[in-house]
């Protein structure tokens, strides 16, 4: 796909902006990576200066990489309607290393960020209301982290006697634990009734 001409514009101004940082040009924004402590600094600039003005927060969300020291990948995707460009800011933190919030800048951020703590674990240093969002207060754990498991810890139903709604800790029957492994690319292995016939 054709790298549109006001991304690899708009590439060229932050190189002379941002001398140090690292930019990429993807077929439908600008990537930049910044380090933690530039965050706030950088996002300002990209917001404030004429050049950019990166005047729209879209979204924020973070990637699980739990090879990598630094585990967690927090991207920003912001908007320039003037200059009719996105870029994407990206910046790594690990389980233990809160980021820097924006809601300073940009008061969207604050549900943002709620959501990627939430979701990833990931904290933010200066937002104003850092709570779950999308799970109960109760919840255990954080599902989009790529060790949280897919059955998840406790499992909800509606409690007839109790006429409340229980949680209890995740059972899986043995029967519900096998597993064929089977392709569905590679083909069965068995003949179905009237298969007999294609080989004459």
């Amino acid at each position: 796909m054709a790298i549109l001409p006001q991304i690899a514009e708009m590439k060229a101004t932050l190189e002379k902006l941002l001398p140090n940082a690292k930019l990429e040009e993807a077929a439908e924004a600008v990537v930049l990576y910044c380090e933690r402590d530039d965050l706030l600094k950088t996002i300002k600039l990209l917001r404030d200066n004429s050049k950019c003005q990166f005047s729209q927060l879209i979204d924020i969300f973070a990637v699980d990489y739990p090879e990598e020291v630094e585990r967690f990948e927090v991207n920003y995707n912001l908007l320039s309607m003037k200059q009719n460009v996105r870029l994407r800011v990206k910046v790594t933190t690990d389980e233990d290393t809160s980021v820097p919030s924006v809601a300073g800048l940009f008061s969207t951020a604050i549900w943002f960020e709620r959501e990627v703590w939430d979701m990833n674990g990931v904290m933010f240093e200066g937002n104003p209301d850092l709570r779950r969002i999308l799970t109960d207060y109760g919840f255990d754990g954080h599902p989009l982290r790529k060790d949280f498991p897919l059955t998840g810890y406790v499992e909800v139903r509606y409690d007839q006697e109790q006429k409340r709604v229980v949680y209890e800790p995740v059972s899986l029957p043995q029967e519900f634990r096998t597993f064929d492994y089977m392709s569905p690319w590679e083909g069965t292995q068995y003949v179905l009734p009237g298969d007999e016939k294609a080989t004459k």
